[in-house]
């Protein structure tokens, strides 16, 4: 029977049931160990090695620095620089079915550059004013060459508890193949071959072969114009489209109908010329190449360690030398009208999860029972509300989302859930917005789009956001939010 044959639950429901840890934080958290294994093998080869040949470095009259601080500084600068150069080397992307062999001529390149580096910084830190550390011939060769044996067992090791995880259900993707003939049952024999990848294939979505069926094991989901319920049924993490024979048109609009679905996609290297170069990244799946589909800025580990980064100093810096006009718009609340201070409403965030979302209170409470959508002079808004929402104020308190990792200081919106799963039909691509955090203000906020406006238009701000994301993107957004909170331009704020 085909999945889809019972109504699909959202998202945003559904996620509760799954581990407590989403899958970014475990990627997040395995990725952080491959880093661990890194610097302990640098690490360990360098200090090894200096024991080992400390005598004969003594005998010939040179010593460590005598201030351990000097040690210090160069072990920091040293860190620092090698994980630059791992990173820059493509060694800590995790992408699945990578060949071992070429990850090891990838460390034989980072660790030859990172000895290079060590040298050039030991030169310079005389030119610091510190003393360098006694560098030999021999010191150099043997730190290389045990860095990189070191550096390729651990990383081994790393694999295998990678591969234990994922067979207890950690570190695994759910996928939905599209295209049941021979390019999508190749894929599904590569992925059956390999299961320490964590791929589980959920099945087939396909308009040649009967929905219902089974095709070498895997069922048939259903037809292509299909794909957005099958991805909800089947709670999908990730689509890959192994097609062949189909219309550029097609493709972009199977494209398209995935891209709706927050999920990752990939496709098959049949449709390589369909698919511009601005948009695609290429990746493997053991001995398969596949494409990887406009990938957001923000999918890079560096780029949302930044983007956190950024959030954390905002957040932390605000609610510090805010907490007195804080304190004061809790008394003026609580002396206005009865009830709490602070109004949590279930919103809709990042990968569809719910998260309450913290706002002073700025309407009755029995304002839900009276309404849903806020309008202008609406009458459920307090004194204090409305100037609270005029200018924003009574989103401060989402500060302590944006702590909690829920929310980002500059993102897309959050709604409810019976919004998400309305607007999610009515709107294309509309759940792109949930690939990332939702946020304190964004660029379709600053842009005047906020209140009872287009969601369709909210919703082409949103994408351009999160498409081409950097840091002064951000940075922009923040400073224009600040520019219209003081000169009273909130538009469309009541």
């Amino acid at each position: 029977m085909a999945v889809i044959s019972s109504s699909p639950r959202r998202r945003a429901e559904s996620v509760r049931a799954r581990p407590a840890l989403r899958p970014r934080t475990w990627r997040a958290l395995l990725r952080l160990g491959l880093i661990l294994c890194d610097l302990v093998a640098l690490n360990g080869a360098v200090v090894g090695v200096f024991l080992y040949f400390r005598s004969t470095i003594e005998a010939a009259g040179d010593r460590l620095p005598s201030n351990p601080m000097d040690v210090a500084r160069f072990a920091l600068l040293f860190n620092l620089t090698a994980l630059i150069i791992f990173a820059a080397n493509g060694l800590y992307e995790m992408r699945r079915g990578a060949s071992r062999v070429d990850e090891a001529f990838k460390v034989v390149t980072a660790v030859s550059l990172v000895a290079v580096a060590g040298i050039v910084i030991n030169t310079l830190l005389p030119q610091l004013g510190r003393q360098d550390l006694p560098i030999t011939r021999d010191v150099l060769v043997w730190s290389w060459a045990i860095a990189i044996g070191a550096a390729v067992l651990l990383r081994g090791l790393h694999r295998g508890v990678v591969y234990w995880l994922r067979r207890h259900g950690i570190d695994t993707r759910r996928v939905v193949l599209v295209g049941a003939r021979e390019p999508g049952q190749l894929v599904w024999r590569t992925i059956r071959r390999r299961p320490a990848l964590g791929y589980r294939v959920q099945g087939f979505v396909s308009d040649t072969a009967p929905v219902g069926s089974e095709v070498e094991g895997l069922p048939v989901l259903g037809r292509t114009s299909q794909l957005g319920r099958v991805v909800r049924a089947t709670q999908a993490d990730e689509v890959i489209i192994a097609l062949s024979g189909r219309s550029t048109q097609d493709l972009l609009e199977i494209i398209s109908l995935a891209e709706d679905e927050s999920v990752e996609i990939k496709v098959y290297p049949d449709t390589f010329q369909l698919i511009t170069n601005n948009d695609i990244s290429i990746g493997d799946l053991s001995d398969l190449p596949l494409v990887s589909v406009k990938n957001a800025a923000l999918d890079n580990p560096w780029n949302r360690a930044l983007k956190r980064a950024l959030d954390i100093v905002v957040a932390t810096t605000v609610l510090l030398l805010g907490a007195p006009v804080l304190l004061l718009i809790a008394l003026a609340i609580r002396l206005e009208s009865p009830g709490p201070v602070f109004f949590l409403q279930e919103r809709v965030g990042m990968d569809q999860q719910p998260f309450w979302m913290i706002k002073f209170r700025t309407m009755r409470v029995d304002a839900e029972q009276l309404g849903a959508w806020t309008t202008p002079n609406d009458p459920r808004v307090t004194r204090v509300g409305r100037f609270l929402r005029r200018t924003s104020l009574d989103e401060l308190p989402q500060l302590i989302n944006v702590l909690l990792g829920e929310m980002s200081i500059v993102g897309p919106r959050p709604e409810q859930p019976r919004w998400v799963e309305q607007f999610s039909q009515q709107i294309p691509r509309y759940m792109r917005r949930h690939k990332e955090k939702a946020g304190l203000t964004g660029w379709a906020q600053v842009n005047g789009l906020r209140g009872d406006t287009s969601i369709e238009e909210r919703t082409r701000y949103d994408l351009y956001y999160i498409e081409n994301w950097s840091l002064l993107f951000d940075i922009k957004i923040i400073l224009r939010t600040v520019v219209n909170f003081l000169t009273g331009k909130q538009e469309n704020a009541y």
